[in-house]
Order: structure tokens, then C-alpha cells, then sequence
């Protein structure tokens, strides 16, 4: 039987093969999925990205299944729960930042329609395809990230340098990295 092949960065860890496989690189819609992929590579920078899947779940009970309208009204009383919570990296800056991103998102909606609509105009709403053979030639930040966490920062919200953005990118499907040589590449993107 013959294995098939898949970007080395997911290891053998069956939730991060699974995690690779149906998730990352495959267009993501909807302002509250948007919103939670943004709070989890928030969340991310500094750990890696399977310490965050591990913890998914518990971000989706903690952040109310990252309900934006809800997440905007936290108080410091919720904050305080939230520090408190294993479920979640218990780091003030980021989770006082999920709910700074979650009120700059009910903004975003105001003036564009969504959060969707705001974040796909990066990419003129189509996914950029790269054709990468190796892990060493994928950059880690791209002027396209450059200018969505410049514009992101301008609209007020935090924990959403570059490297976060393009992670981000890479997450939602606006841009897939999948190796050439890995089976997800040429895999029908679309959820």
C-alpha cells in the first residue's frame, strides 16, 4: 500500500494530519469562522500550532463558539474567567486582544457588509495558488501580509503582525501552500 504524501510540517499527529488534510488551505467563509481562525493564530504566535488545536475546543466554549456580537461585550469580569480557563492560553495580551479583534470586527461589518467580504478583498476574493516544492522555499511573510496586517492594525486590531497574517492566509485557504508533491495540492478547494 502506498502512502500518500503530505506536507511534512503536520508530523505523524493524527489531529494535525487531519487538521492539514480537510482544513488548511481550503477556503474559509463566514465572519465567525474568519473571527476564530484570527484569534487562534493570534493565540498561536510563540507556541506551536498543535498546542493550539489541542485547545480549540476549548477557545469555541470560552469564546461563546466565537459569536463576535457576544466576544465584543466581555467585560473584565469575563476577562478574568477567561485568564482562569486551562482551556485557552491564559495570556492577557491575547485573549484582551480576541476581544479588542471582536469589537474592531463589529466596525469592519458596519463599513463593509462583513468581515468576509473585508478579508477576501485581499485576494480579490480568488485563492493565490503557489507552486512551491519545499518547506525551506515558503516564506514566512509576503507583502500581501504585509499590507493586510497594516490595514488590520489601522482598523484597530492586535496580535495580527505580518507572520500572523500570513498564517492566517495560509489557514483560510486565501492562499495555498500545500507543497506540490503533497496530495492536498491539487485537491478541490472549496468547503
Amino acid at each position: 500500500m502506498q502512502s500518500i504524501c503530505r506536507c511534512p510540517w503536520c508530523g505523524s499527529d493524527p489531529l494535525y494530519m487531519a487538521y492539514h488534510d480537510d482544513q488548511w488551505g481550503v477556503p474559509l467563509h463566514g465572519d465567525s469562522n474568519l473571527f476564530e481562525m484570527l484569534t487562534l493564530e493570534g493565540a498561536q504566535a510563540g507556541l506551536s500550532w498543535l498546542t493550539i488545536l489541542r485547545k480549540r475546543e476549548g477557545y469555541r466554549r470560552a469564546f461563546e463558539g466565537f459569536d463576535i456580537q457576544r466576544v465584543a461585550a466581555f467585560t473584565d469580569d469575563d476577562t478574568a474567567i477567561l485568564l482562569a480557563d486551562a482551556g485557552i492560553i491564559r495570556n492577557r495580551l491575547k485573549v484582551a486582544s480576541t476581544i479588542t479583534n471582536a469589537r474592531a470586527t463589529l466596525e469592519i461589518q458596519s463599513r463593509y457588509g462583513s468581515l468576509d467580504r473585508y478579508l477576501w478583498n485581499f485576494v480579490d476574493g480568488v485563492p493565490v495558488r503557489n507552486h512551491w516544492q519545499t518547506m525551506a522555499e515558503i516564506p514566512a511573510r509576503t507583502p500581501l501580509s504585509d499590507t493586510m496586517s497594516k490595514e488590520l492594525k489601522r482598523n484597530g486590531f492586535r496580535f495580527v503582525g505580518s507572520t500572523i497574517c500570513y498564517a492566517f492566509m495560509q489557514a483560510t485557504g486565501m492562499v495555498n501552500d500545500h507543497l506540490t508533491g503533497c496530495f492536498c495540492y491539487n485537491k478541490p478547494m472549496h468547503k
